[in-house]
């Protein structure tokens, strides 16, 4: 199976829905992943992220709606689909009480390894992700950051061709994020992996390939984190006010912009922003705590798309 736009599909999507009571967890949800790709889905807690995860890993049945692993039906063929599926939760999936070997070892057995082949392909797993002198240590010694490569090594000891991974970094210093991200990029670059997470973390989502944004069980932007910025298109003006809803209609009226009330202050969307800077301290001089201007980010889109921040409740943080 091809994509639309070239390449074989890793993943693809089709209005995929469920709901738990009247709570709609996903209303309708579809996007494609092309082999090698890595796709984020960001968004905020509660937007739907983890429904979507249980789905694709085979942990949860949609209400409606399809989701293919390379050609594979889940609904009808979730064994074949399991095949070509790496998957590494949010919430720790090692023994803490086995070694960093055995955690391998055990995992390999799953998947009908045995033998020889099953311990060697494990300590290639603990070499390539730097835990060979740990191998006999128990997972439970290891750091944070550690732990996360031990998870990643037993996920991909089987071979996937496709990697899942729910809130990846989730809990890790900043370092031990890079170092995540860097072994991800390598198996991309090394191995064709593709790889789908979900991530409420902005950094994470640019340096994927494409992203989709969840909100309220909908996918309300899709693209490259550069395509999403640009849709945007014009810099982004932040006022601080201590009256941001009067500010508001006299900068409507004095200088015909549009703005919104966001986070106590007011946001404005104007090409070449930073030249208009002295007309808002002139105008408002009194009335202007401190003005700031900057290019488009991945939360300058779900703004734009929901009306709210990233981090702000349905209904809350924007007017």
């Amino acid at each position: 199976m091809r994509s639309a736009t070239g390449g074989e599909l890793a993943l693809e999507v089709v209005d995929l829905r469920r709901s738990f009571g009247e709570r709609k967890a996903l209303a309708g949800v579809s996007f494609q992943v092309r082999r090698g790709e890595t796709f984020a889905l960001l968004g905020p807690n509660g937007g739907g992220k983890t429904t979507l995860f249980r789905i694709l890993a085979t942990l949860l049945r949609p209400d409606g709606g399809s989701a293919r692993v390379f050609g594979h039906p889940l609904s009808e063929s979730p064994a074949e689909a399991r095949r070509r599926l790496g998957v590494v939760f949010q919430q720790p999936g090692i023994d803490p009480k086995l070694t960093c070997l055995e955690n391998l070892i055990h995992h390999g057995r799953l998947f009908g390894m045995r033998g020889a082949p099953l311990r060697g392909a494990a300590a290639a797993q603990l070499e390539r992700f730097g835990l060979s002198a740990r191998a006999g240590e128990l997972a439970e010694t290891l750091s944070g950051g550690m732990q996360r490569r031990l998870e990643l090594a037993k996920a991909l000891l089987p071979g996937p061709d496709l990697l899942l991974l729910d809130e990846p970094t989730a809990g890790l210093d900043p370092a031990a994020r890079l170092d995540f991200g860097a072994e991800l990029d390598r198996l991309r670059r090394e191995q064709g992996t593709t790889v789908v997470l979900t991530t409420h973390l902005m950094e994470e989502a640019e340096r994927c390939d494409q992203v989709g944004i969840l909100n309220e069980g909908r996918l309300v932007a899709l693209g490259s984190p550069a395509e999403l910025k640009q849709s945007v298109g014009e810099q982004v003006i932040l006022i601080r006010t201590d009256d941001p809803a009067s500010l508001r209609e006299r900068l409507r009226e004095r200088l015909g912009w549009e703005s919104l009330v966001l986070d106590g202050g007011l946001r404005v969307e104007r090409p070449g922003a930073h030249a208009l800077l002295p007309q808002v301290i002139e105008a408002f001089a009194e009335d202007v705590r401190s003005v700031t201007f900057g290019r488009p980010t991945l939360e300058d889109v779900f703004i734009r798309r929901t009306g709210r921040r990233f981090d702000a409740s349905p209904g809350e943080g924007a007017a």
